[in-house]
């Protein structure tokens, strides 16, 4: 089975010494970032699963860390810095391999307008369904309950949520998308094993959450790996990320009294 029409990014594929070499590559970058969250993310599904059902559980996303408000505004900014260095280090192996990161993420590929039109268009594809699939799995016992911010209410709360869903957004597009699917198209992989792996990475590292999120993920995977495929461009992906986990997170941190939430 084959796209229609022009298929971006279209890299050379390497030579058999390079392929070894970028090999390796994919796996220490995965390793220091997101891979290296799924494992812990399978064994937290583990834990849930023999400690009890799924629906009598809670999966927290941006806690505490202190009760201290300066101590812990630090852990949270320090733990948002240093979550974005394997960013850092994808951006210098594509620089030192001669891929230009603008050319691999499609920066400027898109004008900013239609960029953010994009952007919004994807979140609301994703995020609309993506509640009601929460729902369900709730209902049918595979999804923890999601608390997206359990941080206490000090002045500082909605800037740092903000910066933690950008953090988000920036870190899974530039290394799920950009990154891996530039690697494993110039490694030789089919589009649609590039696809495959992709999203299967995505839900991967929300298992924590339960089975549910995880599919809805890696369905958002596919959505998301298909428009980097016919673009080439992950800026309105990163938006479209941003959106849905601000609205989350500031949403559920702002309403949360109102609406009697856990």
């Amino acid at each position: 089975m084959t796209f229609p029409g022009p298929l971006v990014p279209a890299p050379d594929r390497v030579t058999a010494p390079q392929r070894r070499l970028l090999g390796v590559e994919v796996w220490i970058v995965l390793l220091l970032s997101l891979l290296q969250s799924a494992i812990y993310a399978t064994v937290s599904l583990v834990a849930k699963l023999t400690r009890g059902p799924l629906s009598d559980q809670t999966a927290t996303l941006n806690a505490s860390r202190s009760d201290r408000s300066w101590l812990d505004l630090t852990y949270q900014l320090l733990g948002i810095g240093f979550a974005l260095m394997p960013v850092v280090l994808v951006l210098y192996l594509l620089v030192r391999s001669g891929d230009a990161p603008r050319r691999v993420m499609g920066i400027g590929r898109g004008s900013p307008a239609g960029d953010a039109g994009w952007g919004i268009g994807l979140a609301a594809l994703i995020g609309l369904p993506g509640l009601a699939f929460y729902f369900i799995g709730r209902a049918v016992g595979i999804t923890a309950t999601i608390v997206p911010s359990a941080l206490d209410d000090h002045w500082w709360r909605v800037p740092v949520l903000i910066s933690s869903a950008l953090m988000n957004s920036v870190l899974e597009e530039v290394i799920v998308v950009g990154y891996l699917m530039w690697r494993l198209t110039q490694l030789g992989w089919g589009r649609w094993q590039v696809l495959a792996t992709s999203a299967a990475l995505r839900g991967s590292y929300h298992l924590y959450q339960g089975v549910g999120p995880a599919i809805g993920n890696a369905v958002m995977g596919i959505v998301f790996g298909y428009f980097y495929q016919r673009t080439g461009r992950i800026v309105p992906l990163v938006i479209a990320h941003a959106i849905l986990d601000i609205v989350a997170f500031v949403g559920y941190a702002l309403l949360k009294d109102a609406l009697n939430l856990p």
